[in-house]
C-alpha cells in the first residue's frame, strides 16, 4: 500500500481557481450548520471563528478571525462522502460510521445505527442495491483499494439526485502517475459496466465518464481522512495536549471540505478528532492569535525529523519547512 493510499490526505500546494471559488469558500467559512458538508458555528449564533484566504506559500490555508483559546472546539464539520473500512463494513454505521452496539450481519448489504441514518441514506442507498457490485467490490478487496469505494457512493448520490457531480470540483486533485492512471481506468469500466447491467438510463449516468471518474478519484486521493473514532466525550480530550489521539481503529474513510482546506505542520495548533461517529471536530491545542493560520498535521506528530520529512515527501509530495522541522527537532 502506497503512503499516499495510506494517509490519503492533502497536499502542501493548493491553489484557488479565480473569483467565484473564493466566494465559494467565503460562503463555506459562514454556511449554516444545516448545508451538507459546512461547519457548524463554535459559539451558538454565529459563525465559527475563521475565514478562508490564501497563503504567502501553501495555496490556501484556514486563519483564525479572533482569538481562539487553548481546547475550544473551533468547528464541526459533516462528511461530504463516506464509507465504511471493509473491516469495519458490519461493525458500524453504514452512513455515519458510528460503531454498532452488535456486530451487524454479513448477510445483510449494511446495517444503520437509527431510523434517522436509516432515512438519509434511503435515496443513494435504493440505487447501490439496484446494482450487483460483486466484481468491483471483489476488483477492490483483491487490491487493497479503499477510495473507488467512495466514488461508488457518490455516483449513487449524483444518480439518487442526493448532490451534484461536480461537488467535489473546488479540492485540489493529486498526481496521477500513469500507473495509478491505469488502475483507475480498469475501476472505472467495473463500475460503468455494474451501472449498465443494473439497467439505470442513459441520462441517469451520462456523468459517469472516465474523466469524471479519474478527477474525481484523485481528488479523494489527496483529500480522504481516515475516521478514526476515538469514542468518550469532547470535554475529556480538552487537557489532551498532543497533536494525535491513539483511536482502536480507522472505521472508515471521508471527505470534508473545510477540514481539506487546512495546511500542515508538525508542531501543529489545531486537532481534528472523530467522537462518536464521522461528524469531524476541529480543536485548538493551543491558545490562537487573530489573523494566525490554523494548522494541523498530516502525520504522527511524534516521528523523529528524517522519518517526518520521508514520509510527508512520498506521501504528499513537499518538503516541510515548518518552524519545528528547520530547528531539525
Amino acid at each position: 500500500m502506497s503512503l499516499l493510499s495510506r494517509y490519503g490526505r492533502s497536499a502542501y500546494s493548493r491553489k484557488l481557481r479565480g473569483p467565484s471559488a473564493l466566494l465559494r469558500l467565503a460562503f463555506l467559512s459562514t454556511a449554516s450548520p444545516a448545508s451538507p458538508g459546512a461547519p457548524s458555528p463554535a459559539r451558538p449564533g454565529g459563525p465559527p471563528p475563521i475565514r478562508v484566504a490564501l497563503t504567502e506559500s501553501a495555496g490556501r490555508g484556514v486563519f483564525a478571525s479572533r482569538r481562539i483559546g487553548s481546547g475550544e472546539l473551533i468547528h464541526t464539520a459533516e462528511p461530504v462522502v463516506s464509507h465504511p473500512s471493509l473491516h469495519s463494513l458490519h461493525a458500524v454505521c453504514y452512513f455515519c460510521l458510528r460503531k454498532l452496539d452488535g456486530a451487524g450481519s454479513p448477510a445483510r448489504a449494511a446495517s444503520f445505527c437509527s431510523d434517522g441514518c436509516r432515512a438519509r441514506s434511503k435515496a443513494f442507498y435504493e440505487v447501490e442495491t439496484r446494482v450487483d457490485w460483486s466484481i468491483h467490490d471483489d476488483y477492490c478487496r483483491a487490491r487493497g483499494l479503499k477510495y473507488p469505494f467512495l466514488v461508488k457512493r457518490l455516483a449513487c448520490m449524483v444518480i439518487s439526485g442526493a448532490t451534484s457531480s461536480d461537488c467535489l470540483d473546488i479540492l485540489q486533485p493529486a498526481y496521477l502517475s500513469p500507473e495509478m492512471i491505469s488502475e483507475m481506468e480498469e475501476g472505472f469500466g467495473l463500475l460503468k459496466c455494474a451501472f449498465t447491467n443494473a439497467h439505470l438510463k442513459d441520462e441517469q449516468i451520462a456523468f459517469l465518464t472516465k474523466q469524471w471518474y479519474t478527477t474525481l478519484l484523485a481528488r479523494i486521493h489527496i483529500n480522504a481522512f481516515r475516521v478514526e473514532v476515538v469514542g468518550g466525550s469532547f470535554e475529556d480530550l480538552l487537557s489532551m495536549a498532543v497533536a494525535s489521539v491513539e483511536a482502536e481503529a480507522a472505521v472508515g474513510n471521508a471527505v470534508y471540505m473545510l477540514p481539506s482546506f487546512y495546511n500542515h505542520d508538525c508542531d501543529p495548533n489545531t486537532h481534528i478528532i472523530w467522537l462518536e461517529d464521522a461528524v469531524a471536530k476541529l480543536k485548538a491545542l493551543r491558545d490562537i492569535e487573530p489573523g494566525e493560520e490554523l494548522r494541523i498535521c498530516y502525520i504522527d506528530a511524534s516521528l523523529d525529523w528524517d522519518a517526518r520529512q520521508s514520509l510527508l515527501s512520498q506521501g504528499f509530495g513537499f518538503r516541510c519547512d515548518c518552524p519545528r522541522c528547520l530547528s531539525g527537532d
